[in-house]
């Protein structure tokens, strides 16, 4: 009997059953129809107990997904991989709990237009996200909408940056036109940019303000909504985005015990740092004591390279910081735990990036393909999930800031430079740090990826004018980028913000309604 039969449709069934049976000249006795009509009665009833017993086993084998991203940690900031001062114990607990990526990239090398790629499965360019502080369009198709539909539970937490707002993360307000809600987010708790200690956040656009880490703080808000979920046998999707370890730099100072000989914002960094490791640690603990963890999908990344100026470096030896198309602006930790499918301590070399998440997950739930939108630049990585492979099927791709690169397996090609920009080809699993141009010395190999990623950009521009969507064009109201100190609707609070450590810079010379 199929698992989406509900009680109402059983009822149905034995109703019609009935009426068959009472009509039938085989029984024609009044004695006889009320016998039928009794059985058939109790049939109907055990039939709904037992569909709905389907129904809850169906929920029960369905995963729970949670996606968590940290805000410009670099490649190299992990114990994992190596951090000669920062440890992470839970990371470093998770990557021995599931399969950890060694070569896991960002979708772009900055924040918004990777967010963008994880929802999406697409280029963020194709999205609209051209840069920071873009707004997703409307028109495209998201993974919290699909999962939705499928009947799924939806929540966000933290960071939010899709909806065209500049500045340091202020509440995201109940009547913006791109709150996490229009994308499919049924409970949100969302700040529109980077947050830190003692943040304000908006729970479906209600202010709220909270004391403490802002990692433990969205981590314990996000655990109340799975928790809510797994008592009320429903299945769930949590994305949970961190502001750590962006700027300003505001530690506990409990944390910052092992970093006392770093000037201050090295220190401060890598103490918001380990807190968001024990942010973590008490995630994993809650999903084990929840009874969920074996077949909950956890899925961690961070959401571009890491920051330059920070001692010791971020990247782990890579080229280049957040903001660049190498290594060091794209390559990120990532670890994905769900021990139902992944056999625990494995890590991989195979090429793999935030465009993969939603194909990935519409191929574990068995989604329907048209619940995203074509063309899609990711790939599912569950053949990855279940045994080691040695290569990737499908090439990376990556524009931003009119430069691009081109991943395939081994070689990655680039076409950078602001002012002349030049193609540059590299071997990453003979040269991670990029230090050997190989694009005279290798020409078939060049001339190969630059058609191939010349046919991708000719691609890339019929999406940027709205040509993969129904309509065959941009609909009009997607706001341009802008700080919201310019929007109306927050100049009330301007003055009980000015003192504020996160805005108090910004406020300075702001006029408020007042």
């Amino acid at each position: 009997m199929p698992a989406h039969l509900r009680d109402d449709q059983s009822s149905s069934l034995a109703s019609d059953l009935l009426g068959r049976l009472a009509t039938s000249k085989q029984i024609s006795c009044g004695l006889c129809r009320r016998v039928f009509r009794h059985a058939i009665l109790r049939l109907g009833m055990l039939l709904a107990v037992v569909l709905s017993w389907v129904g809850w086993l169906e929920a029960a084998e369905r995963p729970h997904v949670i996606l968590v991203m940290a805000d410009d940690q670099g490649w190299g900031e992990t114990s994992y991989n190596h951090h000669p001062l920062l440890k992470t114990p839970n990371l470093d607990h998770l990557a021995a709990s599931g399969l950890r990526f060694d070569r896991f990239y960002a979708g772009a090398p900055v924040c918004s237009p990777t967010r963008a790629s994880v929802l999406t499965g697409r280029s963020n360019n194709r999205t609209g996200v051209q840069s920071h502080g873009y707004a997703l369009r409307r028109q495209e198709k998201t993974l919290s909408v699909a999962l939705r539909e499928a009947g799924y539970r939806t929540g966000h937490f933290g960071k939010w940056h899709l909806n065209g707002l500049r500045g340091p993360g202020v509440p995201v307000l109940s009547d913006d036109s791109h709150h996490p809600g229009v994308f499919g987010f049924e409970e949100w708790l969302s700040v529109t940019n980077f947050f830190d200690r003692d943040p304000i956040l908006g729970r479906r656009g209600t202010f709220e303000e909270y004391r403490g880490d802002s990692s433990e703080i969205v981590v314990e808000e996000a655990l109340k909504f799975i928790t809510d979920c797994v008592r009320n046998q429903q299945p769930s999707l949590t994305v949970i985005w961190f502001g750590t370890p962006h700027s300003p730099f505001r530690a506990d100072p409990s944390d910052l015990e092992p970093f006392a000989e770093l000037y201050k914002d090295s220190k401060h960094h890598y103490g918001e740092l380990v807190a968001m490791d024990r942010s973590i640690g008490r995630l994993q603990t809650r999903l084990g004591e929840l009874n969920i963890t074996e077949n909950t999908v956890l899925w961690f990344c961070s959401d571009n390279g890491g920051l330059p100026k920070i001692q010791p470096e971020t990247v782990g030896g890579l080229r280049g910081f957040k903001s660049s198309l190498y290594e060091g602006g794209l390559r990120v930790p990532c670890v994905v735990q769900w021990p139902a499918r992944i056999t625990a301590g494995r890590i991989t070399a195979v090429p793999a990036c935030t465009m993969d998440i939603f194909p990935t997950l519409v191929d574990a739930l068995q989604l329907p393909p048209e619940c995203m939108l074509s063309p899609q630049d990711g790939e599912s990585l569950l053949p990855l999930f279940e045994k080691d492979l040695e290569r990737r099927a499908k090439p990376i791709p990556f524009n931003c800031f009119n430069q691009s690169a081109w991943i395939d397996n081994d070689y990655k090609l680039l076409h950078v430079g602001k002012r002349n920009p030049q193609f540059e080809l590299y071997n990453l699993r003979q040269d991670p740090a990029e230090k050997r141009n190989l694009l005279q010395s290798h020409p078939q190999v060049a001339t190969r990826m630059q058609a191939e990623l010349a046919s991708w950009l000719e691609g890339l521009q019929a999406s940027v004018a709205g040509q993969d969507y129904p309509e065959r064009t941009v609909l009009p109201g997607e706001p341009e980028p802008q700080f919201w100190m310019e929007v109306d609707a927050y100049r009330p609070y301007f003055d009980e913000w000015r003192n504020r450590p996160e805005y108090e810079s910004r406020l300075k010379s702001a006029r408020s309604s007042r």
